[in-house]
């Protein structure tokens, strides 16, 4: 496969789910980048605008298999990885492997699980691993976790770890659709993901990720994503700034996003769209967190829009 034919890849990805999520072409287009890139998607919304949705159809398109875990108070830590069973007939213990052995992996209302549950998905996001009882275990390939949480009901939820939030590559938010898009959404079957199918295998899509790695970018790319990244640690609004996983993420997403607009090359451009759904979830600014309400959001929103209007882009261009 070229850029050209991942980019086609790409856009019938997208155009497969949106026969499920209508209206919303540039947020499934970002999800999909994510999942090119390697990464993992945290989608803070209102109930009801589609966040099942567009993971059930991204697994859908992909061939790949999906899995739902609800965060629970109750959610033990077993019931995310899976856990060592007693056979008494074989005198042996076998491991039972959680929902978490799936291609795509919804976490829905992940911020309702403790901490101590909320830690179980730590290894997995970041190595594809699993660890129970000692001995580590490989997960799907591809893997990635999709993430709810909504942003307005606060009792009996437990803010994500600042360690947990930087392994998300992207946060987004759906939004309510516009008049034509929630008709159309009523034209169709109630579960309009069970019409679907797979657009792109398992092989090729695990292609379009090896791809993603040959993207070429240039040393002034990779200067300018760490001025990106290094402005938001010293920013008189900001309390912490990003971390370094979030320029190696901010990378790769960049990458993902130029091979899907048919390049082989990574340019500013690419970093600067990217760099507000890589970033924003990842700083902490005086006021408050930016999963504080919307208002913690929307400063560091704005934060990272500074940041891409002052760092200059001339030497990377």
């Amino acid at each position: 496969m070229d850029y050209s034919g991942f980019a086609e890849a790409t856009g019938h990805i997208v155009g497969n789910v949106e026969h499920a999520v209508a209206g919303k072409r540039e947020e499934i287009f970002l999800a999909v980048v994510a999942l090119l890139a390697g990464g993992h998607v945290l989608i803070e919304d209102v109930p009801g605008v589609g966040k099942t949705l567009l993971a059930k159809a991204l697994a859908r398109s992909i061939g790949g298999e999906f899995r739902r875990i609800q965060f629970t108070p109750d959610l033990l830590p077993a019931d995310v990885t899976g856990l060592n069973v007693y056979n008494q007939g074989e005198g042996t213990f076998e491991f039972w492997a959680g929902p978490i052995f799936a291609n795509v992996v919804l976490a829905d209302e992940i911020n309702r699980a403790s901490p101590k549950t909320q830690s179980a998905l730590l290894e997995a996001m970041e190595e594809d691993s699993v660890t129970v009882d000692g001995k580590t275990r490989r997960l799907l390939e591809p893997f990635s976790v999709v993430a709810t949480q909504n942003p307005i009901e606060h009792e009996g939820t437990y803010p994500l770890p600042h360690a947990e939030l930087d392994r998300f590559m992207l946060k987004i938010a759906l939004g309510y659709p516009d008049g034509e898009a929630e008709t159309e959404m009523l034209r169709r079957s109630a579960d309009p993901v069970a019409n679907l199918r797979s657009v792109v295998g398992l092989a090729e899509f695990l292609k379009m990720r090896w791809l993603v790695e040959e993207v070429y970018a240039s040393d002034a790319i990779l200067h300018y994503v760490v001025s990106v990244t290094g402005a938001t640690r010293k920013h008189d609004k900001v309390y912490l700034g990003a971390s370094p996983r979030a320029s190696r993420m901010l990378l790769r997403a960049s990458k993902a996003h130029a091979a899907a607009c048919n390049r082989s090359y990574c340019t500013p451009d690419d970093v600067k769209f990217l760099a507000p759904y890589v970033l924003s979830h990842r700083i902490i600014t005086f006021y408050g967190s930016s999963q504080n309400g919307s208002g913690g959001a929307e400063r560091a929103a704005r934060v990272v829009r500074e940041i891409l209007s002052s760092v200059p882009v001339n030497e990377a261009v």
